[in-house]
């Protein structure tokens, strides 16, 4: 008899291997976030840049479309794929930001943060009877180590970057990205640079230009909303250099 599951059951449980060696519960969680909204995040030496398409129904609420949110007065995130797991993620992310301040009287570490919430994404990669977390976060901040920025990944591992990009125009936003990033780019720089490639990436699906952009500037170490009218201001500027 034999020792492997039926035939198709190791896209039924994430406990089982499949002969080749993969997880396909996480492989398809991946899919749900290639699909998703697209996100970036940028690092430089003067902040860090976390921008998100938007993507609002007619008769929907702006404000309650949310892909960029704060995690603590240092750390950002924006996050792709289901909204809802990302929420039970952030609010954890949250819990742990200020238990680290109530217990060692200083900010968490950003890289800190992101372990932690990878180690639940992983956790619910190993027991029977729950799904991987379908949703990818990027996290960025600014702690004493300077500017920096990690992605997620439904597994469970994460990754630090200059700067990186998910959702469904991450190849759009790559290929621009690989060749404009400088690490000695200004903040303004890279604010420009994040709006370009989300613009990019939602004109090559032939959508409209609505994208929200969060910074966290290195002299402040406080994340900020930009407005509406000074994102709408770079829009314009972008499609007037085309």
């Amino acid at each position: 008899m034999s020792v492997f599951a039926a035939p198709g059951a190791y896209d039924r449980a994430i406990t089982v291997f499949s002969p080749d060696g993969r997880l396909f519960q996480v492989e398809y969680a991946m899919e749900l976030v290639n699909r998703g909204a697209t996100i970036v995040g940028i690092r430089c030496s003067e902040g860090i840049v976390l921008g998100a398409e938007e993507n609002v129904e007619p008769l929907e609420e702006g404000e309650f479309s949310w892909k960029i949110f704060k995690v603590d007065e240092h750390i950002g995130a924006a996050i792709v794929g289901l909204s809802s797991d990302a929420r039970v993620l952030i609010d954890n992310a949250r819990v742990y930001a200020q238990s680290n301040r109530l217990t060692y009287d200083e900010p968490i570490d950003v890289e800190v943060i992101t372990k932690r919430i990878c180690d639940i994404q992983q956790l619910y990669t190993q027991h029977a009877g729950v799904r991987p977390f379908g949703v990818s976060i990027i996290f960025g901040g600014v702690d004493k180590t300077g500017t920096r920025l990690f992605g997620t990944h439904p597994s469970g591992t994460y990754r630090g970057y200059k700067a990186t990009s998910q959702g469904a125009g991450r190849e759009t936003v790559i290929s621009i990205l690989k060749e404009e990033y400088r690490e000695n780019m200004t903040l303004e720089e890279t604010i420009k640079l994040a709006a370009k490639c989300l613009i990019r990436a939602l004109e090559a699906r032939q959508l409209p230009p609505r994208i929200k952009i969060a910074i966290v500037p290195a002299k402040t170490k406080k994340i900020e909303m930009l407005s509406d009218e000074k994102i709408q201001g770079y829009i314009k500027e972008l499609s007037a250099g085309k």
